[in-house]
């Protein structure tokens, strides 16, 4: 795959080919994570591993690599445009996914997911760039959503890819049909689309100039609580994915039947941001997003208290837990693009700042919160609540304590800083 920028420009692109671009550029990254889960008990059978819960540094390793592979692709993409970047991170993505499935230990395991991660991070942060490019306001939110939507379809799917695999053929055969699927997305990217980076906002190459760019970044205390709380809901979202196989497959006794219900609980996520796209712009991301907020924080105290109630089995699991995935479908999107509102002009650094701060302190949470594990719902349920109220007071900052307003009313003209998709 060639890194550079085609001479001539792509043919114009229209709003639903956009929206499932993006999507399956975000995607490429949560495959990595989500189709590892059914093969996590191959793997730790075949590379020997004696600790259960070292199986989870599979995915933890991944999760920690990408929050620091996250901080330089918006950068460059600011300097270069965001093209050259996507394609050289599909190249990579693509490389690294055939080391994996040739790793002849857990150690070159660990390492070579650690390089995937570091490679696919600009798939996972640019889209957010791309978009606000060309979106701005609730508009940019509704983008979001609906991208999430389509989006959701890959994790939705993905651990069925995995125990897919597995029936026909080794852990190792998944890590290649992620190259393979990364080729024909990146083939899809280079051949119908355009730049989006605006010539007038290319920024510097230069650490003084990235540096002042993410110090805008991270200063800018409007966006900066809707960071942190992103980041906590990463948090608790990583929790889940750390203990989902052990907790659901074997303590819950789903077994096979595990990928089926991870795709079922995925699908309440798909259901949100398909609603939320529906709504956001008639109701605003903020008032949205502290509805769900709230509401997520209510069903978290009643997942504690079942959880240590000492009776509780999958059927009594399931129904909570998938009323918070579905109410972080009402959270993502919009905390994201709230946080991104500010910065036009530096877009591509602060996609990047607020990834990195997301993915950092989420998969450190996620990864804490999956090597407490105990056999039980406890630290997964305690970990959903305490992200979920960490969340409220950062919201609460950013907010002067103010929940629900309303900047841009309906009628208002919303920004839309590039150029409109056919």
């Amino acid at each position: 795959m060639d890194c550079a920028q085609p001479s001539s420009s792509p043919a114009s692109i229209g709003e639903r080919e956009f929206i499932a671009m993006m999507a399956m550029t975000m995607a490429l990254q949560a495959l990595c994570i989500d189709a590892m889960l059914p093969a996590l008990g191959e793997i730790a059978r075949d590379l020997k591993i004696a600790d259960p819960n070292s199986r989870q540094l599979v995915i933890g390793v991944f999760l920690f690599a990408a929050a620091f592979g996250s901080l330089l692709p918006g950068a460059l993409a600011d300097r270069f445009g965001r093209r050259p970047v996507l394609m050289c991170a599909f190249a990579g993505y693509g490389i690294l996914s055939i080391g994996c499935a040739l790793a002849t230990s857990f150690p070159m395991l660990l390492v070579l997911r650690a390089l995937q991660a570091l490679a696919s991070a600009a798939l996972a942060t640019l889209p957010s760039a791309i978009i606000r490019d060309r979106f701005g306001g609730d508009r940019m939110a509704r983008m979001m959503s609906t991208i999430s939507v389509v989006f959701m379809f890959v994790p939705m799917i993905a651990p069925s890819y995995g125990q897919a695999v597995l029936l026909v053929a080794g852990w190792r055969w998944i890590f290649g049909g992620m190259a393979v699927m990364a080729a024909i997305v990146a083939a899809w990217v280079y051949s119908r689309l355009p730049e989006t980076l605006d010539p007038r906002f290319r920024q510097p190459v230069a650490i003084g100039a990235i540096a002042a760019n993410m110090a805008e970044a991270a200063s800018n205390r409007a966006a900066l609580g809707y960071v942190v709380g992103g980041a906590m809901l990463a948090g608790a979202m990583f929790t889940y994915l750390n203990s989902a196989q052990q907790l659901i497959a074997e303590q819950f006794g789903a077994g096979e039947s595990f990928p089926l219900i991870f795709a079922l609980l995925a699908a309440g996520l798909a259901v949100a941001n398909f609603s939320n796209a529906r709504i956001v712009e008639r109701f605003g991301a903020r008032r949205v997003s502290h509805a769900a907020l709230i509401a997520y924080i209510v069903v978290s105290l009643v997942q504690v208290w079942q959880a240590f109630g000492g009776k509780e089995d999958l059927w009594h699991f399931i129904p909570l837990m998938g009323a918070n995935i579905c109410l972080m479908g009402f959270l993502g999107a919009n905390f994201g693009s709230i946080a991104l509102q500010p910065f036009a002009r530096i877009a591509g650094a602060a996609s990047s700042f607020q990834a990195f701060s997301r993915m950092v302190v989420g998969s450190l949470l996620g990864g804490l919160g999956g090597q407490v594990y105990d056999g039980t719902a406890r630290p997964l349920a305690l970990a959903l609540l305490g992200c979920g109220l960490v969340s409220l007071a950062a919201v609460l900052y950013s907010e002067h304590g103010r929940l629900f307003r309303r900047l841009t009313p309906p009628g208002m003209a919303r920004p839309v800083t590039g150029p409109e998709l056919n």
